[in-house]
């Protein structure tokens, strides 16, 4: 391509709230490139890998802010850094896996900027529940399977789990892992077939993926076998295995 094309700049003073996509770089948008090229602080989580990093200003500074092993920072301190730190004048660049507006909590720390008068820009990135999915193969909408999806997080033990057995076809997890066992009784309990295909997919898009093939009656015993680690999205319903079988 002869023509270049026009990306904005970043101002000092601003921030810009940017998905990262699931892992592969290459998943980054253009926007998110820009971005880190001219960042002077980058405000990233657990997610963001060594080699999306690696892209961003060489000088700028790198704030860890990862919500991992129970010594992390608060949402309420990450919004006050991200605040203090465009107050200082710098170009803060709060770099998010997947997209920011996707479990993200980019809702929450938009709403702090615009609280104390900071601008702010946000900058969609790939959400695993998509994007990462495909990357194992997996679609999450198929026209013979399904005209809706669910996205839900597993983490909070309130979420009415028997209404979500009956709201769509597919139902997507995100950060459930740890009790997807206990999800999968309850969809079962609710009507969803105890043989409706299941994939577990790890570390989405990147070396060290992994992919979980299984049924909703055996996730239990399968993870005992075959134990995997988070970041995990799990894919529940028929477009889970719909390219194997039309493959197959």
């Amino acid at each position: 391509m002869s023509e270049s094309i026009p990306l904005p700049d970043f101002p000092a003073g601003h921030v810009w709230l940017c998905g990262a996509g699931p892992g592969d770089a290459g998943l980054l948008t253009l926007h998110a490139v820009n971005a880190l090229k001219q960042a002077d602080v980058i405000v990233h989580d657990a997610l963001i890998g060594a080699g999306i990093l690696a892209l961003g200003n060489p000088v700028a500074e790198r704030v860890y802010v990862g919500k991992r092993g129970g010594q992390s920072a608060t949402q309420a301190q990450i919004s006050q850094t991200l605040i203090e730190l465009a107050q200082a004048g710098k170009r803060v660049l709060r770099l998010k896996g997947g997209d920011p507006f996707m479990f993200g909590r980019g809702g929450e720390e938009a709403h702090a900027l615009a609280t104390a008068n900071i601008p702010y820009r946000i900058i969609p990135g790939v959400t695993a529940g998509i994007g990462g999915l495909a990357m194992a193969g997996i679609p999450v909408t198929h026209r013979d399977v399904n005209q809706a999806v669910i996205f839900a997080t597993g983490h909070d033990p309130a979420t009415d789990w028997a209404a979500i057995a009956h709201a769509a076809p597919v139902i997507v997890i995100y950060m459930g892992l740890k009790r997807i066992g206990d999800i999968a009784q309850i969809l079962i309990k609710a009507g969803r077939g105890a043989d409706e295909p299941v994939a577990i997919v790890t570390d989405a898009s990147l070396p060290t993926q992994q992919v979980l093939h299984t049924i909703l009656g055996r996730i239990s015993d399968d993870l005992a076998t075959h134990p995997m680690s988070p970041p995990a999205v799990i894919c529940i319903g028929g477009t889970v295995d719909i390219l194997e079988n039309t493959n197959g």
